[in-house]
């Protein structure tokens, strides 16, 4: 897989099962890496779900944030704030889940479109927007926050951060590719 970059060659189903382990593991250090807000900690899987859709590409990111997510509703403690399966019904729920369509859109539309570093930064983007509307629809559901309270607590103060960690992504494509395809 790794349709994100020029050279792609096929991997094994053993390289490609590893790489999806690779960045589910990474999603949940990424975690570890948190601000504690509230209601939704600041962390860095944002960053490492993108990579996991630029880097291995729609399918194989998007199985990568599933397996993250099975894991968490298998109670292991894997998410921001370590509750384990009880996140996924909380205010976080929403982008957890959302960490799935996530890298498939970013994935997808590098795939497709994004020959540039520029285009790769507007996929990941897209990716950004399709997690703060899934994160907004937990956020309302599981507090009664209204609209514009849900995109106060759970867009607006990491907006930023996150087209930041968008281009982060971008930069770090090669060197993920050669962490992953050795030549």
């Amino acid at each position: 897989m790794l349709h994100a970059l020029p050279g792609k060659r096929e991997l094994t189903l053993t390289q490609r099962l590893l790489a999806i382990l690779a960045l589910t593991a990474l999603t949940a250090i990424a975690a570890r890496v948190t601000i504690p807000l509230e209601p939704v900690p600041f962390t860095f899987q944002v960053l490492a779900v993108l990579l996991a859709g630029m880097l291995l590409g729609a399918r194989d990111g998007a199985l990568s944030q599933l397996a993250y997510v099975g894991l968490i509703a298998l109670n292991l403690p894997l998410d921001a704030r370590a509750s384990g399966a009880a996140a996924l019904l909380g205010p976080t729920a929403g982008y957890l889940y959302g960490f799935i369509p996530m890298a498939f859109v970013a994935g997808r539309l590098v795939e497709r479109f994004a020959e540039d570093a520029w285009q790769r930064w507007l996929a990941g983007a897209a990716g950004v927007v399709v997690l703060y509307a899934c994160g907004v629809a937990g956020l309302m559901v599981s507090t009664g926050m209204d609209l514009e309270a849900a995109w106060a607590a759970g867009v607006a103060p990491f907006l930023v951060f996150d087209l930041v960690k968008a281009a982060l992504a971008v930069s770090l494509l090669y060197a993920g590719r050669r962490l992953l395809l050795p030549d």
